[in-house]
């Protein structure tokens, strides 16, 4: 089993910049692909960001692309979202999510293990 635990959010003005942390624990993610994700209307939940394994290979939203970094320190069994100028549309529950095959998508369904979130809210 695999627990995380999501770190970070907050209230921020439009055009302020908050950074997401996800803490793992019971196993090393090291061998995990990892994301982030975030309900959105109509929608469970919307990808946001992914990472491979060994962060050679991320992937973007179109929504966040060149706002929002995603990286990963897996000594310390952690993944980060750096998100930048933030806008009231970034305003949600951000959840991350680990992957236990060696490849992991953009479905919800990629993912095996999901954190319970932390919110993000963008005043205008």
């Amino acid at each position: 089993q695999v627990q995380l635990v999501e770190s970070g959010g907050g209230l921020v003005q439009a055009g302020g910049s908050l950074r997401l942390s996800c803490l793992a624990s019971g196993r090393p993610i090291s061998n995990y692909p990892m994301g982030w994700f975030r309900p959105a209307p109509g929608k469970e939940r919307e990808f946001v960001a992914r990472i491979s394994r060994t962060a050679g290979a991320t992937d973007y939203a179109d929504t966040v692309k060149g706002r929002f970094t995603i990286s990963r320190d897996n000594a310390k069994n952690t993944v980060y979202l750096q998100m930048n100028s933030l806008n009231p549309e970034d305003t949600a529950l951000y959840c991350c999510a680990a992957s236990t095959t060696a490849w992991a998508g953009r479905r919800i369904t990629d993912y095996d293990y999901w954190g319970q979130g932390t919110q993000v809210t963008v005043s205008s």
